[in-house]
C-alpha cells in the first residue's frame, strides 16, 4: 500500500495574528517564565499549575490545565526551536528529550516582531497532523480560546511595563 501524502499545510493549520501593545521582550518573558505563563495561558476560569519550563531547543515543558468543572488535562512537550525574543516552536509530539507522546496533537509556532511603535506583532500558528485534528481543534474553540488567552497575555505584558 502506497502512503498517502499529507494534506497541504494550509489545510492543517490554525492561525492567530495580533498586534500586542507591549514590548516584545515582555511578551517573550510571559511565554518563558513559569509563574507568568500560569497567569495568562488559559482562558479563565481555566488555569494551569505545576508549570515546568526548560526553554531551550530540545528542552521540555510540562503543566496541568484545570477546567471549571473539575477537568484535568496534563500537557507535556518539547521545544523544537528557541530564538530568544523572536520565536518559539513547541510540540506535544514528544514528552521529553525524544520520547514520543502517545497522542500527538499539534506543533505551535510563536513568532514575535517589533513594530515601529514599540509594540509586538504576534503570530501564533497551530500546526496539526491532519485536517481532522485541525477541525477538532477549531471546534474546541481555538479562535475564541487562543484569542482570550492572547488578550490576557497582552494585559500581563503591559502590567510588567508599568
Amino acid at each position: 500500500m502506497t502512503p498517502q501524502p499529507a494534506a497541504p499545510m494550509a489545510e492543517r493549520e490554525l492561525v492567530l495574528e495580533r498586534l500586542l501593545k507591549a514590548p516584545r521582550e515582555l511578551v517573550w518573558r510571559c511565554w518563558t517564565d513559569p509563574q507568568l505563563l500560569a497567569e495568562w495561558f488559559c482562558p479563565k476560569p481555566w488555569y494551569i499549575d505545576q508549570v515546568e519550563l526548560d526553554v531551550r531547543t530540545g528542552g521540555s515543558n510540562a503543566f496541568v490545565m484545570h477546567g471549571p468543572n473539575g477537568e484535568i488535562v496534563p500537557n507535556r512537550g518539547v521545544y523544537l526551536e528557541v530564538i530568544e525574543n523572536e520565536k518559539l516552536v513547541l510540540t506535544d509530539a514528544y514528552v521529553k528529550a525524544w520520547e514520543p507522546s502517545e497522542a500527538p496533537f499539534m506543533t505551535a509556532v510563536i513568532t514575535l516582531e517589533d513594530t515601529p511603535e514599540g509594540h509586538t506583532r504576534y503570530l501564533a500558528k497551530a500546526l496539526h497532523w491532519s485536517v481532522e485534528t485541525r477541525k477538532q481543534h477549531e471546534q474546541m474553540g481555538f479562535h475564541e480560546g487562543w484569542g482570550i488567552a492572547t488578550d490576557q497575555l497582552e494585559a500581563l505584558a503591559q502590567s510588567l511595563n508599568s
